[in-house]
C-alpha cells in the first residue's frame, strides 16, 4: 500500500525531485557534449562513438532489469530504495569524472569508450531506478504522481541546463575552447560533485517520509527466478505499448540534443553570446512544461497529452528548417535569425518534454495493472525497463546523429566558418527528416496506451479494499 494519502508535503516533492539533478547532469553531458568531445576534440570517428554507446546498451539490457529487481527485493529498516541512494553515487561521481578525462594514452579506442560508458550508465541506474521507483510507493494518487514527475523533470532539466550554461560560459566559452580537452575535464569534475550532492541530499531529505521496513520479506534471490519475473513483467501489454511510444519519443529527443552543437554551430551560425544564452532559453521551456503538464493530464489524460506533445514538437521544430531550405529564413548568424530560432526551439522543447513526462508517468499505472494480474509489486523492475528505454534513446540518438554526421561529410575539427554550404544543406535536411519519423512513431503508440485515469483509480480502490478485508473473509466484488 502507498505510504501517503492526500496532498503530498511540499518538502517531499522538492527533495524527491532533487535526486533527478544527477540524471540531468548525465543526460545533458551525454546528449550535448559527449559525441562532439570524443569526435571533434579527441579525434575518435563519430561512427565508433555511436557504435560504442550502442554496445554499452547491450550490457545495459542485461544489467538494468537486474538492478531494478534487486531494488525491489532489498529488505532493510530504511526500506527498499534508500540504501542504494546512499551508496551508489560515490562510485558514480568517480566514473563521471573519468569519462571526461579518459585515463588512456592517445585516441580512446572502441572498447575504452564502452568501458567508460558502461560504468557511468550502470552506476547511474543504481541511483535513478531506486529513486524513481519511490513514486508509486509514496502515493497512489493519479494527479500527485504527475506532480512528483513534474518536480523530477524540472530538477533534471535544471541540473542538465545549469551544467550546459556553465559549460558555454565558464568551461567552454568560445568555439575554439570547445575543440580543446581542458574545459571538458573541469566540466566532468564539477558534474561529479553535483551528482553526488543531489542523490545523497535527495535520499536524506526523503528519509523521514520513506524509511520503513517493507511490509514483507522477499524470497531468496535466484538469478533464474529474477529473469523469469523480469520477463513476466516486460510482457505486460501496457508496458509493451508504452515502450514503443516512449522509445521513439526519447530517441527523438536524443537526436535533438546530441545534434544541438552541430546544428546551432553550422546551420544557424550562433555567436559566442548565443551559445551561452541557448541553454537558458531551453530552461524556460521546462518551466512552461511544469506549469501546463498537470492541467493537460487532467483535461486530456496522459496518452493524449503525450501523443499531442510529440506531434506539436515535430511541427514546431521542423518549421525553421523548412523555411531555411525554402529561402524564406533571415540570414543565419544575425540577431533576428538567432532570436527566431530560439523561440521555435523553446516552444518545440516545451511540447517535447510534455510528451516525455507523459510517457514516463504512465509507468506508475502499469505497476498496478501488473499487480492486479499477478499479485506482485515490481516498481523497480518496471522503472528499470523505463530507464533502459531512456538510455537506449540517448545511445540511439547519439548513434543516429553520428550517422548523420558521417553521411553529410562533416570532418572532425571543422570550424564554423570553414564548413561547406552543401554540408550545411544536407544537415538541415537530414535532421528534421529523422526526427519526423520518430515523432510520428511516438505519437502513434502513446495514443494507444490502454490505462486511463478511471482505470487506475478503480484498481487502486480495489487494492485498498482487498488489503482491508480481514483474513478468511470473502473478497469484495469488483
Amino acid at each position: 500500500m502507498s505510504m501517503m494519502t492526500g496532498p503530498l508535503p511540499w518538502r517531499l516533492k522538492l527533495m524527491h525531485g532533487f535526486g533527478a539533478v544527477a540524471f540531468g547532469v548525465k543526460d545533458g553531458g551525454f546528449s550535448f557534449f559527449l559525441l562532439p568531445f570524443y569526435n571533434l576534440v579527441l579525434g575518435v570517428d563519430a561512427g565508433i562513438v555511436g557504435a560504442a554507446l550502442a554496445t554499452a546498451l547491450v550490457i545495459d539490457a542485461l544489467a538494468d532489469p537486474l538492478i531494478g529487481h534487486l531494488s525491489d527485493r532489498t529488505y532493510t529498516r530504511w526500506g527498499r530504495r534508500l540504501p542504494w541512494l546512499y551508496l551508489a553515487p560515490i562510485p558514480l561521481a568517480l566514473a563521471w569524472a573519468l569519462l571526461w578525462s579518459p585515463p588512456f594514452t592517445g585516441v580512446p579506442t572502441f572498447w575504452e569508450i564502452v568501458a567508460l560508458a558502461v560504468g557511468v550508465r550502470l552506476l547511474l541506474s543504481a541511483c535513478e531506478v531506486p529513486s524513481i521507483s519511490l513514486v508509486p510507493e509514496i502515493t497512489g494518487d493519479y494527479v500527485e504522481r504527475t506532480t512528483l514527475f513534474r518536480y523530477r523533470f524540472l530538477s533534471g532539466w535544471v541540473g542538465g541546463l545549469t551544467m550546459s550554461v556553465l559549460a558555454f560560459t565558464v568551461f567552454l566559452p568560445t568555439p575554439e575552447s570547445q575543440l580543446e580537452p581542458d574545459g571538458y575535464a573541469v566540466f566532468g569534475m564539477v558534474g561529479a560533485v553535483v551528482m553526488l550532492v543531489s542523490v545523497v541530499g535527495s535520499a536524506a531529505g526523503q528519509h523521514r517520509y520513506v524509511a520503513r521496513l517493507p511490509d514483507s520479506a522477499p524470497p531468496p534471490f535466484s538469478l533464474r527466478r529474477a529473469f523469469a519475473e523480469i520477463f513476466d513483467a516486460f510482457r505486460e501489454p501496457a508496458f509493451v505499448i508504452f515502450s514503443f511510444g516512449a522509445l521513439a519519443a526519447y530517441v527523438s529527443q536524443g537526436v535533438t540534443l546530441s545534434s544541438t552543437l552541430y546544428v546551432i554551430r553550422y546551420v544557424w551560425q550562433f555567436s559566442d553570446l548565443a551559445f551561452q544564452i541557448y541553454p537558458a532559453a531551453l530552461g524556460l521551456s521546462v518551466v512552461a512544461m511544469f506549469l501546463i503538464v498537470g492541467p493537460l493530464h487532467r483535461r486530456f489524460g496522459k496518452p493524449a497529452s503525450g501523443a499531442g506533445g510529440a506531434i506539436a514538437a515535430l511541427v514546431i521544430a521542423a518549421a525553421p528548417y523548412v523555411l531555411f531550405l525554402a529561402g524564406l529564413w533571415p540570414q543565419t548568424g544575425t540577431l533576428l535569425s538567432t532570436t527566431l530560432f530560439m523561440l521555435f526551439a523553446l516552444t518545440a522543447n516545451t511540447a517535447g518534454v510534455v510528451a516525455i513526462i507523459s510517457a514516463t508517468s504512465m509507468v506508475a499505472e502499469i505497476v498496478e495493472a501488473f499487480e492486479e494480474r499477478t499479485g506482485k509489486r515490481a516498481e523497480g523492475t518496471f522503472y528499470a525497463g523505463n530507464w533502459l528505454v531512456q538510455k537506449s534513446a540517448t545511445g540511439g540518438g547519439i548513434l543516429l546523429t553520428s550517422l548523420i554526421v558521417q553521411a553529410i561529410g562533416l570532418e572532425p575539427g571543422t570550424t564554423q566558418d570553414a564548413v561547406a554550404p552543401e554540408v550545411v544543406t544536407r544537415l538541415a535536411i537530414a535532421y528534421p527528416l529523422v526526427t519526423a519519423v520518430l515523432a510520428l512513431t511516438a505519437a502513434y503508440w502513446l495514443a494507444r496506451f490502454p490505462i486511463s485515469q478511471a482505470d487506475h483509480e478503480a484498481r487502486v480502490a480495489a487494492r485498498i479494499a482487498r488489503e482491508r478485508t480481514p483474513a478468511g473473509a470473502p473478497a469484495p466484488q469488483k
